[in-house]
């Protein structure tokens, strides 16, 4: 069981775990040892996330959110199968947190007078410059 808050957590079946052989750093140790690790959150199937939730962690998740509702984070970090499940596990819990937090309501403001003036000053400065710009005729 992972839990995420007091009220939220999540159950073991929710979870799926697959080791492979993870690229980089582990010598010969490489070749033999499935130390990555693949984690399978079933993410729409959840009952212990709320709707809202759901919606902020498929946005959150990006190309991690698969088209079966499934949230898929890798880990091949370490050389060692065991911190590469926590750090995965951590990141899986850390990606629940910022989705539990509603985004804020963006009020629409107007723009001031003041800052009006000073945009169309400074278009009229620019179309004074690109005036200028142009064939040189002789002055005879």
């Amino acid at each position: 069981m992972l839990q995420i808050t007091d009220e939220i957590s999540i159950q073991d079946w929710e979870l799926t775990e697959t080791f492979v052989r993870a690229s980089g750093p582990g010598g010969q140790n490489v070749n033999k040892v499935a130390t990555a690790v693949e984690l399978r959150f079933e993410a729409a199937r959840s009952p212990s996330l709320p709707g809202p939730v759901k919606t902020r962690l498929k946005r959150l998740a990006g190309r991690r959110w698969t088209i079966e509702g499934a949230l898929i984070i890798q880990c091949d970090e370490t050389r060692s199968q065991a911190r590469n499940r926590d750090i995965a596990r951590r990141r899986l819990a850390d990606l629940i947190q910022k989705a539990l937090v509603p985004p804020k309501r963006r009020i629409a403001t107007r723009p001031t007078l003041g800052s009006k003036k000073r945009r169309l000053k400074a278009k009229k400065v620019r179309g004074e410059v690109k005036a200028l710009r142009g064939p040189v005729r002789d002055p005879d």
